[in-house]
């Protein structure tokens, strides 16, 4: 691919729909023409992209004619009844939701941790949850040092995960509270101002919600590691948009914590975060659109001769989902993909 292309974004007027428009913008990616789609109920109305007025269409099957790549953040269902007909009409998806993430014909890549998987495309690359996006680019220079045999991790997931209504429900809840009103719960199942909660993702036969096994198979994928041991918890907390992650890991040697930060300070897509001294280490408000993941209080694992402890937080909309998608698009026009 070269020259401009007809991009589409397919969930346009959602919080990550809107973030895609302005990493499509902030990072000059050619696009000649942008088509705007969205559910019946934004049709007609008008997104804002490079100070031009697009009006948002309605998606349908017959919205990909001419489309050279199309970025999807529609929700699983909506992907799975139109991703194929966008590849069917000439299009490259890439899509944010579940829908394709584990398929084995269709790879999930993090452009810092497997971008060569891309090439494997059959007109679907899969955008992988946001919390695995952030673990794994905070680990990936670790397991180049000495592969990874086995993660602890435990996500403090900010409202964005649950859309802008979620994030909405935060300011609500907190403006009631704060006036001594009873907060009104619709977005999520729980009080979320000055609360946090077990993520509301449905609890699996194992005693898992899907969102932690979702860091469980993502993770073994794009490692190409179908044996990593991995255990997560994932958990809702009153922040608008950057998730947070404590992490573990057992090598298959032991790694100096000296070693570690080198790796991380050289790592794409990564921002040592360290000043002991201050007690300054890496906070949901500082990676707030930001594009980097930041990393720190990298340390022994002392419980572990092989272990390593970090924490990190990542923009979840940002390089969460939407970035990382754009990431994805710049790889298939670069011709990686």
């Amino acid at each position: 691919m070269s020259g401009q292309y007809t991009v589409a974004v397919a969930g346009v007027t959602g919080a990550v729909g809107q973030e895609i428009l302005r990493c499509l913008q902030q990072r000059g990616f050619p696009v000649g023409e942008l088509k705007a789609l969205a559910s019946s109920r934004s049709a007609g109305k008008e997104v804002v992209f490079r100070d031009q007025k697009v009006k948002v269409e309605e998606l349908t099957g017959d919205s990909f004619k001419g489309v050279d790549i199309a970025l999807f953040s529609a929700g699983g269902g909506l992907s799975r009844e139109f991703a194929p007909r966008a590849v069917e009409a000439g299009a490259v998806v890439v899509d944010n939701s579940s829908a394709f993430r584990m398929d084995p014909t269709v790879p999930l890549v993090v452009p810092e941790v497997n971008p060569e998987d891309i090439r494997q495309h059959q007109g679907i690359i899969a955008n992988p949850n946001c919390t695995t996006i952030i673990m794994l680019v905070a680990l990936k220079p670790l397991h180049d040092l000495s592969p990874v045999k086995r993660i602890v991790v435990s996500t403090y997931q900010s409202a964005s995960g649950a859309g802008a209504q979620a994030m909405d429900e935060l300011w609500r809840q907190t403006g009631q509270i704060l006036a001594g009103e009873e907060p009104e719960k619709s977005a999520l199942p729980h009080q979320i101002a000055f609360n946090l909660f077990s993520h509301d993702s449905a609890i699996t036969d194992n005693g898992y919600c899907e969102e932690e096994m979702k860091m469980v198979h993502e993770t073994r994928k794009m490692l190409h590691t179908p044996d990593l041991l991995v255990a997560p918890t994932t958990v809702r907390v009153p922040v608008l948009r950057a998730h947070a992650e404590a992490i573990v890991i057992e090598q298959e040697r032991k790694v100096s914590v000296t070693e570690a930060r080198r790796a991380l300070e050289k790592a794409p897509g990564v921002r040592l975060v360290e000043d002991a001294e201050a007690n300054y280490y890496p906070m949901p408000i500082d990676a707030t659109c930001r594009d980097e993941v930041l990393v720190g209080r990298v340390r022994d694992d002392i419980s572990s001769e092989r272990g390593l402890a970090l924490f990190a937080c990542g923009d979840q909309l940002l390089k969460g989902a939407a970035l990382n998608a754009v990431q994805l698009a710049e790889l298939i026009i670069r011709g990686e993909g």
